[in-house]
């Protein structure tokens, strides 16, 4: 098993034993010692601590100045807590770089309603505007105060995929509206204990992304995610919004430091788009600063690759790009000046094809993709089960005679395989049959023999 140094961020293998297991079907889980699980597992969900030095947030004073400068420089005046909620350091810290700009002439107090520097209000100066023109044309990035690699590096190791645990009752009521046997329940949760790589592969239309999705919805608990990272001068965006889940505060934290985020752990996922310079950093020449690529924004959580094989590539070109990662779980960055950066690479992936995996990929990457799992098309009895649960879902009455119907007058003369996904269309068509004819919908023969028409190609 692999594990990240969480201060020098090397990794190193430690051997398995006895001690170190998943035990499935109890729905226990131990990795080390049950002391060093359960101390790991309070860590885990606490926040970073608040710096309570300049020297704590890795960062120096002329950055933190410049940073505030820039936060400030189109408010008009300001407050010294609104600065605080910019830039997301502690007060102390923001009094000490507002006293340093002021002395520099780059801001002046316009006002006060008492002697308490809370109480002042701040204003940019002539000078400061010239300054913080200057500073936008290196980096337009505003915002939080980014964090270090070493200390993304850290917190990514405590929070580990590889620490997550599930038992066999989780699996069995997340994939409650999907028909699956138990047998591929415990195989896909031996793969999800292991943390590695999952290769999901079989026909079209029976559920490979739904489980994927499914599985992305059971990873436990938050993490803490910054807004940014500062590597080399240059600064990294990694919490994005439109992907990342923040969770839900009552209150905050005051001995956390605020540079961190709670969010959901991470569930990203890539189609057809997904090209290889959506697995490289992505440099802005207008805001000059970068933003994150997919498997960064992915590090403790889920990675889907869906639809693998489709994609404006050689599906060779994306897998050998992680061979080393999968590995070792740590990647390779560039930046623009050529300097290499090595950051972790810690999330679940699974690839999910219609293609099968000898068409993909070659056995020395194969081998690296420990669970290799067939999603097949459903037997009559599972089909059934799936038709039954489509008609639950949309609150229509199943009729076995209609269901008998479908398959010995729709299915067998035209020798056509059962798919996980056509009971859904057939309802849903069923429905929107109904919505345009003001009638209420109901499962019939001609009903149903009408939506078989409409789904298939006839020829």
């Amino acid at each position: 098993m692999i594990h990240v140094d969480p201060f020098t961020g090397k990794l190193s293998r430690t051997q398995f034993n006895a001690k170190s297991r998943w035990n499935l079907t109890s729905g226990s889980a131990f990795k080390s010692t049950i002391e060093e699980q359960d101390h790991k597992a309070s860590v885990c969900h606490r926040a970073p601590a608040k710096p309570a030095s300049i020297a704590e947030t890795g960062l120096d004073q002329t950055f933190i100045n410049d940073l505030i400068l820039k936060n400030v420089l189109h408010l008009g005046d300001f407050s010294i807590q609104q600065v605080v909620d910019l830039v997301k350091l502690p007060l102390p810290i923001v009094e000490k770089s507002l006293e340093e700009l002021r002395r520099e002439s780059l801001i002046e107090i316009k006002g006060s309603t008492s002697l308490m520097k809370l109480s002042y209000r701040y204003a940019v100066t002539n000078s400061g505007r010239n300054r913080g023109a200057s500073l936008f044309e290196i980096s337009r990035y505003i915002g939080p105060a980014p964090v270090t690699l070493a200390a993304y590096w850290k917190v990514v190791s405590r929070q580990s995929v590889m620490d997550i645990s599930l038992n066999l009752a989780t699996l069995k009521k997340a994939f409650s509206k999907l028909v699956v046997g138990q047998h591929f329940l415990s195989r896909i949760g031996t793969a999800l204990c292991s943390g590695r790589p999952i290769f999901l592969y079989g026909p079209p239309g029976n559920g490979k992304t739904s489980i994927a999705e499914t599985i992305g919805s059971l990873l436990p608990d938050q993490v803490f995610m910054p807004h940014a990272l500062l590597v080399n001068g240059e600064i990294i965006v990694l919490f994005d919004p439109a992907t990342h889940i923040k969770k839900d505060v009552l209150e905050v934290d005051n001995s956390a430091d605020q540079r961190w985020i709670a969010v959901k752990r991470p569930a990203v996922r890539a189609g057809g788009e997904l090209s290889l310079k959506s697995l490289d950093l992505n440099f802005d020449p207008i805001s000059r600063f970068y933003t994150a690529p997919l498997q960064l924004k992915a590090n403790n959580g889920l990675f889907i690759i869906d639809d693998l094989g489709r994609q404006q590539m050689d599906p060779q070109e994306l897998l050998n790009r992680w061979i080393v990662p999968l590995e070792e779980r740590k990647d390779l960055l560039t930046l623009n000046t050529g300097s290499k950066l090595e950051v972790p690479f810690d999330q679940l992936i699974i690839f999910a094809t219609n293609l099968q995996p000898q068409q993909l990929a070659d056995d020395a990457f194969l081998r690296r993709l420990r669970y290799k799992i067939c999603v097949a098309r459903p037997d009559l009895e599972s089909y059934e089960k799936i038709f039954k649960l489509a008609c639950h879902h949309y609150d229509m009455l199943f009729d076995p005679e209609v269901f008998d119907f479908l398959v010995a007058s729709c299915y067998r003369p035209s020798s056509f395989n059962f798919n996980a996904c056509e009971p859904r269309a057939f309802i849903e068509h069923i429905l929107d049959d109904a919505k345009f004819n003001g009638a209420v919908p109901q499962l019939t023969k001609e009903k149903i023999s009408e939506a078989w028409r409409d789904y298939f190609v006839h020829t």
